[in-house]
């Protein structure tokens, strides 16, 4: 039986990117605890209508959607307010909606730098910024999805790396900056899904051959990280946990 320390009713979370992939791993984890949850999607309309119609086939009441592109400056704001309004509050910003895809330096243009960097960084930022005094004022909590690439370069994806590196240090800087009412942490996943591109297999058995646990890992891994830090790490803000099997250390 959950307690109320270990049980998220009455909170609301929005989770961006969460349509699909390890962002609807995240909102249903987060649900199952008791949680509202907030899916946002861009494009992704038709899964987060799905994803929402399935955690409300749950739980009445407990799951909406919210559109917004995080390049476009007046949705970050808009995608905090569409949220209050439906839901009366925020306790939980989940930023993991992200931009992969290599840039090699002598391709590099101007729309990669905004693009990488926009989903990457700058939409953490603003809707930090725009959620920061509910968040505040329900003592509540950040968790921004970074990469273990933050640290450890990845070839040919020039501004991805970086990108992830700032949003790592931003995640240390917001919090200081939110404390004592806002915790903020992070979760560094490893290799959990390969891309939906496709991946040659002499890639990916190099990539298996660089990890100590010798595996891949899940969403729910990431999602299980997540929900420690939201609902039972009371005491720790500032940190970034790496999820990855050991990879971060053995390459």
């Amino acid at each position: 039986m959950e307690t109320a320390q270990h049980t998220l009713a009455g909170r609301w979370a929005l989770i961006t990117g969460a349509g699909k992939r390890i962002g609807a791993t995240i909102a249903r984890t987060l649900h199952s605890a008791g949680a509202g949850v907030a899916i946002h999607y861009r494009g992704s309309a038709e899964p987060a209508e799905n994803l929402a119609a399935e955690l409300n086939s749950l739980r009445a009441d407990s799951a909406i959607i919210v559109r917004g592109d995080l390049l476009v400056a007046e949705d970050l704001d808009g995608i905090v307010s569409a949220t209050l309004e439906q839901t009366g509050r925020l306790d939980i910003l989940v930023n993991n909606a992200s931009t992969f895809y290599p840039t090699p330096l002598e391709d590099i243009t101007a729309d990669h730098w905004e693009d990488l960097m926009g989903t990457n960084l700058k939409a953490p930022l603003f809707l930090s910024k725009a959620a920061a005094p509910q968040l505040a004022a329900n003592s509540g909590c950040i968790v921004n999805i970074v990469d273990i690439h933050s640290t450890r370069p990845l070839k040919h994806h020039t501004i991805y790396g970086p990108a992830k590196a700032a949003l790592a240090m931003l995640t240390r800087t917001l919090a200081r900056d939110l404390a004592p009412a806002v915790r903020v942490n992070g979760v560094s996943p490893g290799a959990i899904l390969w891309p939906e591109d496709g991946m040659t297999d002499k890639t990916r058995d190099s990539i298996l051959k660089q990890i100590p646990l010798r595996r891949a890992g899940e969403p729910q891994d990431i999602a299980d990280c997540v929900l420690y830090l939201v609902r039972d790490a009371h005491y720790v803000t500032g940190q970034i946990i790496a999820v990855d099997g050991g990879r971060s250390i053995g390459w």
